[in-house]
Formats: structure tokens, sequence, C-alpha cells
């Protein structure tokens, strides 16, 4: 997994009442493929593979938001990926058991979007 040290440091300070569900989304999208790495872009976490692919929508305090960045080329079947702009996409996890119970649609996404940026 590429944890990036940065990303650790900037969790650690953020005091979040989600932290818990935020850190496991992380590790999900971190372990669904090694080459997805992470920064912090845009003062929030954000995950990346040849492109940036989705950042936290941190300022959330009642559920984990994410924003994927071109989304709607992902082609989402699972019904994860929500919205209908032209390029953005949201993933709202409301609590640890909506993390799990969604854990293999993360991760078809993420493949789905390393694919993706692959065969550009």
């Amino acid at each position: 997994m590429n944890r990036n040290p940065e990303v650790d440091n900037y969790l650690e300070k953020l005091s979040h009442p989600l932290n818990a569900e935020i850190q496991r989304v992380r590790e999900i999208i971190l372990n669904a493929d090694q080459r997805m790495e992470e920064t912090i872009k845009w003062s929030a976490p954000t995950f990346m593979y040849k492109g940036n692919m989705a950042s936290y929508f941190i300022k959330a305090k009642k559920h984990v938001s994410l924003m994927f960045h071109k989304g709607a080329l992902i082609g989402d079947d699972s019904g994860l990926l929500q919205g209908d702009g032209k390029e953005a996409r949201t993933a709202k996890f409301d609590g640890m058991e909506e993390i799990e119970n969604r854990k293999g649609d993360l991760e078809v996404v993420v493949r789905k979007w390393i694919q993706l940026q692959d065969n550009k």
C-alpha cells in the first residue's frame, strides 16, 4: 500500500469525527491496486493514478464523501458514484457498515479508473 506520510500527518491533525471511516476508505482504495497513490491537494487527501482520481470532501461531518473528479468516465454500474454533472461524481458512505458493504464496488471503481488511465 502506497501510504503517504504527508497524508498520515494531515489525518492525525484533522480530529475528524469519522476518522476511522476515512481511514478505512483510504485503506480500501490504496489496497485495490498497488499503483494507486495519495497526496494532499486542494487541502484534502487526494488519490491518484496517472491523474487525479478522487479527493475527500473533508468538511462533511456526517458521512465520508469523495469527489471523483472525472467520475463520469469510469462507468460505474453499481450506483456507488452519484451525480449527473458533466465530469464529477461523488461517493458517500454513512458509516463503517456501509463502507464494508460497498467495499467491492469501491474496489471496482478504482480498478476501472486505472484501466481507463492505462488505455489512454
